[in-house]
């Protein structure tokens, strides 16, 4: 043990050798903690794993970072199925012990095995689901829900505790006993348990009580013979003589017919009501789960749904950033044509090959203010070189009758330089010679309002006319 204010070992007496503190009580606080976390270990080892529980919370509460009675506390939790609250305990345990923690080896245990994650989270929401059902009176639903629970956790109590208890508010005791068995061999002092179990078996003894009392009437007939006369019921002791004769025979025959024709008219009809009652309750138990599996479809195929939509956004957000022109291809070509703008003075074309492959309008927001300072800077610096440099090879293209070639360049060209008309005339004429009629109309109608009153607007007019009168 260590002082809690200088940190050094204590020894026997009740002040600090180091530090002169007191440390009296502080020395009754640990002991107790040590005490009730003992007690903890004793009840856990004879599976009292509620009584454990008890123990060492108060173990805990005397001293909290009392490290061995917080990871103990974890595995009961666990034992009993209740996994959140052993991680509880056990994310506690790691933050107040970073280093040499076994409670480290229990968390890695769980997240490790991500299926099991998935069957512990899938345990909380059906066992939350039957509380509801419960709640709003649907208790064959619930039932069915439970049973769910622990097929997937067969050591969660409460789970097992609550079936038990909708067993019994439908009377079947036997099955509501064979659950609370479960609960006993899991956790053997639980006192919720214990209290079911009593009200259990003494209702189960009242019902053996009752089926007891017919065997007085088997002793009865063990000494007596009957046998039906007419109407009547005739009771011979063994020791008696049979009458015997045509009459004895007779009286046997009448009696036997009396018993088909009873029989006939009033046992067969209510055997066959009893039988279609339970057809009848079966078949509404089996539509009442298949509602419940169809619900339970029906919610998961729209969480698949709804996930698969998420995906999409997602995804579509992803190749906005990593696409082909996305964000993050848009920023590497803007990087690349500013490194190369410095490394290589003069040579824009090298600069103009990054920029080019790269759209401003189609990023739209995901541009950020200073990239697209950057992009301007650059565009502006080298803009009229290269707009020259495009015009003069589109221009030669053009006299040369090389229109494919042509509309490279100046497109280009009108690209750096929108006030160039001369780009965007002869551009227009190399789309109508390449048969693109709608650019070649788009390019005129430009010229003609941006560069009015000039010759090459009044051959734009003309020769859109001329597109548009089919020549």
């Amino acid at each position: 043990m260590v002082c809690y204010n200088c940190g050094c070992h204590l020894s026997e007496h009740n002040f600090c050798t180091a530090c002169r503190v007191d440390v009296g009580m502080y020395k009754k606080i640990m002991a107790l903690s040590n005490r009730f976390y003992n007690e903890g270990l004793e009840k856990a080892g004879i599976r009292d794993l509620t009584g454990a529980i008890s123990s060492l919370k108060q173990s805990l509460k005397f001293n909290k970072n009392n490290i061995e009675a917080r990871n103990l506390l974890g595995l009961v939790y666990y034992e009993l199925g209740e996994v959140i609250s052993a991680l509880r305990e056990w994310v506690i345990s790691k933050n107040l012990m970073p280093e040499k923690n076994i409670a480290d080896g229990y968390i890695k245990m769980i997240q490790s095995n991500q299926s099991k994650l998935d069957t512990i989270n899938q345990t909380i929401k059906k066992y939350n689901q039957a509380l509801n059902y419960c709640r709003q009176g649907n208790l064959d639903i619930a039932v069915i829900q439970l049973k769910k629970v622990l097929s997937l956790n067969s050591r969660f109590v409460r789970a097992h505790q609550l079936l038990a208890l909708l067993y019994m508010e439908g009377n079947e005791w036997e099955k509501a006993r064979r659950e609370l068995n479960k609960c006993i061999k899991i956790d053997a002092k639980n006192t919720s348990t214990l209290r079911y179990l009593k009200e259990v078996e003494g209702m189960l003894t009242a019902e053996e009580g009752v089926r007891l009392q017919p065997r007085k009437k088997e002793l009865v007939a063990k000494e007596a013979v009957t046998y039906q006369s007419g109407n009547e019921l005739i009771i011979q002791p063994i020791g008696a003589k049979e009458p015997r004769g045509v009459p004895t025979l007779f009286n046997m025959g009448i009696g036997i017919v009396v018993g088909l024709a009873v029989a006939w008219f009033l046992v067969l009809p209510a055997r066959l009501q009893s039988t279609q009652a339970a057809i009848d309750t079966q078949l509404r138990t089996i539509s009442e789960q298949s509602d419940a599996k169809t619900a339970t479809i029906t919610g998961m195929e729209q969480q698949i749904q709804d996930l698969e939509e998420e995906k999409r956004s997602l995804q579509e957000k992803l190749n906005s950033y990593v696409g082909k022109d996305g964000t993050l291809q848009a920023m590497d070509k803007l990087l690349s044509a500013a490194n190369t703008f410095l490394a290589q003075q003069g040579d824009v074309i090298a600069v103009s090959e990054f920029l080019d492959g790269i759209n401003i309008q189609e990023m739209g927001a995901s541009a950020s203010p200073a990239f697209i300072t950057l992009y301007q800077t650059l565009t502006q610096r080298v803009g009229p070189e290269l707009a020259t440099t495009y015009y003069d090879k589109g221009y030669s293209a053009y006299k040369q009758e090389n229109y494919q070639e042509a509309v490279v360049y100046l497109e280009k060209a009108y690209q750096y330089d929108t006030a160039n008309g001369d780009a965007l005339f002869y551009l227009a004429n190399s789309y109508r010679a390449t048969n693109s009629i709608e650019q070649a109309k788009e390019a005129y109608v430009k010229v003609i309002n941006e560069f009015p009153d000039t010759i090459k607007a009044n051959k734009s007019q003309v020769y859109l006319a001329e597109i548009n009168n089919g020549n």
